[in-house]
């Protein structure tokens, strides 16, 4: 079983002619996929499928990179946008609706007295971190995430650190999660110099032994802002973020992605004391108030709101996490989904254990080929998917599993028909460990 990609070979060819690494987005490009395998240029999307522009047409579990919450072309938020745009995109001065869109996000987020809209994830965290700087009068930060953040104070601690000065990396410390003891080693290592703990509030790992409240008791302790980084679990786990999920209350905290359903939007908040900082900060872009993103911004929280969006993923994304686990088991594939069935993870292992690349690979490859479109980073929902849209997925795992089964001795190579998928990023610092 094959796909026709021609046309996305082509595209490929024209592109990297005029565009670095194919494309804008790193995590978007071929090198990220099965490449030679996987479609690679997208014409059009609607609900939870995407058709290539050589007419293939998959079920998506992409979602966009994340933000895709609601699922794609979705017509109120759609119809929202065209609203605006015929009122105008940009202007000379504030849009009524950036108070409207503030009023309504201020009322959905709890801890949130004010928020500051930016364009990007990467921007808002970005935003936090020099507030906390400016708050505490501090500049170290203790961090524990994925990175990915492109801005200097971030990417000193990833492998993509090319023109970065050398002194953002003695600035950032990173512990590991659930750590708590690497975190106090930060701050007994440091003494008043660290100005907040920036942090996703859950990954893939879930938080053990009160994690995330011994974290908070750490930041209060040492006079250091707690940030979290719900640019990805926010406005996926709970309407209210995981704030509200895990019962932790963050000093500022960041959205993005899924807030906007595809549109260019991200978000800072917190209570007054904290979030008045900016009255003072050169944190101030020319697009951060574009009509358009708030319009749409205000149309997905109503309609989570209105239609419990995140309850029925929750429900769709368990029927899928437990459907693959169930059939790997079956068919003796140490394919493993983990996580949680709103944000799951894929990994892989041969027979001690070890993490095997080509066996997911290959499973992207058989999945990719029966129609199933799966990053090799993670695995999301949207409102838009479908008990249908489950089934057939699980179908094809089962039938990829069939092909996957007549491998022997887990040379998985042999049946891998384009390039393994390589990493965006490695993380170039090492978390602190409890000095014995």
């Amino acid at each position: 079983m094959t796909i026709n990609i021609s046309n996305s070979n082509n595209l490929k060819h024209r592109a990297n002619q005029v565009i670095p690494h194919q494309t804008g987005t790193f995590s978007r490009s071929a090198s990220h996929f099965v490449e030679g395998v996987y479609p690679e240029y997208i014409e059009s999307a609607e609900g939870s499928h995407f058709k290539d522009v050589d007419g293939n047409e998959f079920i998506d579990y992409g979602v966009g990179l994340g933000p895709i919450t609601l699922g794609y072309n979705y017509r109120p938020v759609n119809d929202a946008i065209v609203e605006q745009l015929k009122k105008g995109i940009l202007f000379s001065l504030p849009h009524r609706i950036e108070v409207e869109a503030s009023e309504l996000f201020c009322k959905t987020i709890p801890n949130a007295d004010k928020v500051k809209f930016e364009k990007t994830g990467s921007n808002a965290v970005t935003g936090a971190v020099r507030a906390a700087r400016a708050i505490t009068k501090r500049n170290m930060v203790a961090y524990s995430g994925g990175g990915g953040v492109w801005h200097d104070w971030q990417a000193a601690m990833v492998s993509r650190d090319g023109g970065v000065p050398k002194f953002n990396s003695e600035l950032i410390k990173i512990f590991e999660y659930n750590d708590v003891e690497g975190l106090e080693q930060i701050f007994e290592d440091h003494p008043n110099q660290i100005a907040a703990i920036v942090m996703e509030a859950t990954i893939y790992e879930k938080p053990k032994n009160n994690f995330l409240q011994k974290v908070r008791k750490i930041a209060d302790r040492n006079g250091a802002l707690l940030i979290f980084d719900e640019v990805i679990t926010g406005f996926r786990f709970d309407l209210q973020g995981c704030q509200k999920f895990f019962g932790v209350k963050a000093d500022l905290t960041c959205f993005g992605k899924g807030m906007g359903n595809g549109l260019p939007i991200s978000a800072i908040s917190g209570p007054n004391e904290f979030m008045k900082i900016f009255d003072e900060l050169w944190v101030s872009s020319t697009n951060n108030s574009e009509s358009l993103s708030l319009a749409g911004t205000i149309a997905v929280i109503n309609e989570m709101k209105n239609k419990k969006t995140i309850e029925k993923c929750w429900k769709t994304g368990k029927k899928l996490f437990d459907g693959w686990n169930k059939i790997s088991s079956e068919n003796e594939i140490k394919s493993v989904i983990s996580g949680y069935p709103i944000r799951m993870n894929m990994q892989c292992y041969d027979s001690n254990k070890k993490i095997l690349p080509e066996l997911k690979a290959v499973i992207l490859q058989e999945m990719v080929k029966r129609g199933i479109f799966i990053s090799p980073s993670w695995i999301g929902l949207t409102f838009s998917h479908s008990d249908e849209d489950i089934q057939k997925t699980l179908e094809a795992l089962d039938s990829s599993y069939k092909i996957i089964n007549k491998v022997q001795d887990e040379k998985y190579n042999h049946i891998l028909e384009g390039k393994l998928p390589t990493t965006v990023w490695t993380m170039k610092i090492n978390p602190t460990k409890k000095q014995i």
